[in-house]
């Protein structure tokens, strides 16, 4: 009989507890403003177009708990009717699933005052983010932007052919961890680092392992 009561209350504590902490969670998730894809789709430069995009941004924050917002993808276009990363991401300010502001406005943002760095650009699920110095690095973060978050002209690819392809083409490229092969402004930039490339295409998930990336993406609420 004791055995079985003690049982019983160890129960009821451990109930109590998980009630006691799902506000908590709740509350920290619907504050979140920002993150980076845990994963990205799968497809490698393939994300279904900016809608895609977006789709799977908000499908990754509700998983984590977040409700009542609206996630766009940070991601620029380019040719007929080229769409700005920066402009699609609302006024901000941002903040990470910790309740870290990473910026407090769009041109905040594209400063040298930002506050993106690997341990800020947590996961919709409040995990950092493989970077250059581990495996498998995952640093690398489809953008198809310069580094004011402006699209870059038609002609040579930097979107994947619009993020379509998932065979040639290439996309532009941002660290995540503000680290690269040289000690320059390029190698450490969040959003406009380099292009993607391999040998099958380009715009392969492959291709985008192969230079330390996984097809992740940058999300921000936009109200």
């Amino acid at each position: 009989m004791i055995t079985t009561m003690r049982v019983s209350m160890l129960a009821s504590v451990a109930l109590l507890a998980m009630a006691a902490g799902t506000p908590a969670q709740a509350q920290q998730a619907n504050s979140m403003t920002f993150f980076v894809t845990s994963n990205g789709p799968g497809k490698g430069g393939d994300l279904g177009g900016l809608a895609g995009a977006d789709a799977h941004c908000g499908k990754l924050a509700q998983a984590a708990g977040s409700t009542g917002k609206t996630w766009h993808a940070y991601l620029s276009t380019q040719g007929a009717g080229a769409v700005n990363a920066r402009d699609r991401i609302g006024k901000g300010p941002w903040q990470n699933a910790k309740g870290v502001v990473v910026a407090k406005s769009v041109d905040d943002l594209h400063s040298d005052s930002n506050n993106i760095t690997k341990q800020t650009n947590l996961s919709e699920k409040g995990e950092v983010i493989n970077g250059r110095s581990e495996k498998p690095n995952r640093h690398d973060i489809l953008t198809g932007s310069t580094a004011d978050g402006r699209a870059f002209p038609a002609g040579e690819d930097r979107t994947c052919n619009n993020w379509t392809s998932s065979t040639s083409g290439a996309a532009m490229l941002g660290h995540h961890d503000r680290e690269g092969l040289r000690d320059d402004a390029p190698s450490k930039s969040w959003n406009s680092s380099h292009p993607s490339r391999g040998p099958g295409g380009g715009c392969t998930q492959d291709d985008l392992k192969s230079t330390g990336g996984d097809g992740l993406m940058y999300c921000f609420a936009v109200n």
